[in-house]
């Protein structure tokens, strides 16, 4: 039987424990922080764009960033016609950065109601690479600069518990 009072072997057992939580918790704070997103994160995507599909053109104008926004839009043109259009709003917000995007069908037609839009949050970054999650789903989207005057658009999905990337749009710098 161990003669020590309750309270110093409680505090002994406690000591490890302590120990270890202040050893991860800044770990886990930094991960938190690095996850958190900038607009420089996604900067490389700033400029005119155009990818050209099988069925259709797309072209892209992304504005560099300004305080805590960077927009950008998109046309998507089937043969001479527009099919569609995008606007996306990259904002810096407490919880990081996310993207908000609102589609548009010719003649400026709302397709998400009025005060609806898709949200993407950031979950990380590499030099050159974004990937964002929709909110709500099992859907990522990553902005991925090939070169100085390329970059795609690739969607995600989970699948066999892993998450495979596919090309969406490859973009090229208009001259």
């Amino acid at each position: 039987m161990n003669n020590k009072p309750f309270h110093l072997r409680f505090i002994k057992t406690l000591i490890p424990i302590f120990t270890l939580l202040t050893v991860i918790a800044p770990v886990k704070r930094s991960v938190a922080q690095q996850n958190s997103g900038k607009l420089a994160d996604v900067s490389f995507i700033e400029g005119h764009w155009k990818a050209v599909t099988a069925d259709r053109t797309i072209e892209g104008q992304w504005m560099p960033a300004d305080g805590d926004n960077m927009l950008g839009f998109m046309r998507m043109m089937t043969g001479n016609k527009a099919s569609m259009y995008e606007l996306l709003a990259y904002e810096q917000n407490t919880q990081g950065l996310v993207s908000r995007v609102k589609h548009f069908r010719p003649g400026m037609v709302g397709m998400e109601e009025k005060d609806k839009f898709d949200q993407y949050n950031f979950l990380e970054a590499t030099k050159g690479r974004a990937v964002f999650q929709k909110e709500g789903e099992d859907l990522r989207i990553v902005y991925e600069k090939r070169s100085n005057d390329q970059f795609a658009i690739m969607r995600g999905n989970m699948a066999d518990g892993k998450w495979t990337f596919k090309d969406l749009f490859l973009f090229n710098r208009v001259k």
